[in-house]
């Protein structure tokens, strides 16, 4: 019997660990947490209203993902990506993401392809509403779903991981220029290819989608008001923590 409880115990704690680990990647994500920022748990899980054990694991979670350091005695530095980190990253989803979609599109079943509209017109909706964080999670699961039709889950796990470690970053400024909504309706322009069998018109979308994608992972540069203010010198809150669902 108390071997049980535990079970549900650390069942529980597990849940909220992933729960915050998702918060976070949201916030980083979205530029709440900025890169080269000093968070500490006790700070975050005070923003949560909740103890700081599960945001230190959840942060542990994101050390392993690369996408923070611990800083000894303070908390975790938000990694920065530099220009060439994102290159080269949007290199290897090409190479991977680009024939995966011509060979899904000759193979896939289409009720399959079909199933991934609605997900395909959350992105544009998401993206008309100013919700950035539905945007890249309804983002995150087209793609995902989209490459596991190969069969491949190491090739989904591998771009999995890429789309982590390339955060978007300056999303908001993005979309209040509107620069948000052309690259979330080609999601619907991709769909149609592949729907119609055009293997090459889908591969030629698919490039111009990582190509403008890679553009929105460019930061902005900082106003001469701002040039004088180290990046962990402002604090954002990173919000509640959802009702649970996986990290973008």
């Amino acid at each position: 019997m108390g071997h049980l409880k535990q079970s549900r115990l650390i069942t529980t704690r597990e849940r909220l660990r992933d729960q915050v680990a998702h918060a976070l990647r949201a916030a980083l994500i979205s530029g709440e947490l900025q890169p080269g920022a000093v968070y500490s748990a006790p700070g975050l899980a005070e923003d949560f209203g909740i103890s700081a054990t599960p945001v230190r694991e959840a942060m542990l979670d994101l050390a392993r993902e690369g996408l923070v350091e611990p800083v000894r005695n303070k908390g975790f530095r938000v990694t920065e990506v530099d220009e060439r980190d994102l290159d080269q990253y949007t290199d290897i989803r090409l190479l991977i993401e680009v024939p995966t979609v011509g060979r899904v599109t000759l193979t896939a079943d289409r009720e399959e392809l079909r199933a991934l509209r609605p997900i395909a017109e959350e992105i544009v909706a998401a993206a008309r509403a100013h919700d950035l964080i539905g945007y890249l999670e309804s983002d995150r699961r087209f793609h995902l779903t989209l490459l596991g039709l190969s069969g491949n889950a190491r090739l989904v796990e591998t771009v999995g991981d890429l789309r982590k470690r390339s955060r978007l970053y300056g999303l908001t400024a993005l979309d209040e220029r509107g620069e948000l909504l052309p690259s979330a309706e080609e999601h619907l322009e991709l769909l149609d290819l592949m729907l119609a069998g055009d293997a090459k018109g889908a591969e030629e979308c698919m490039v111009r989608h990582l190509s403008h994608v890679r553009s929105l992972w460019a930061r902005d540069e900082p106003d001469d008001a701002d040039r004088g203010e180290g990046v962990g010198s402002r604090r954002r809150r990173p919000g509640p923590v959802p009702g649970g669902g996986q990290g973008v």
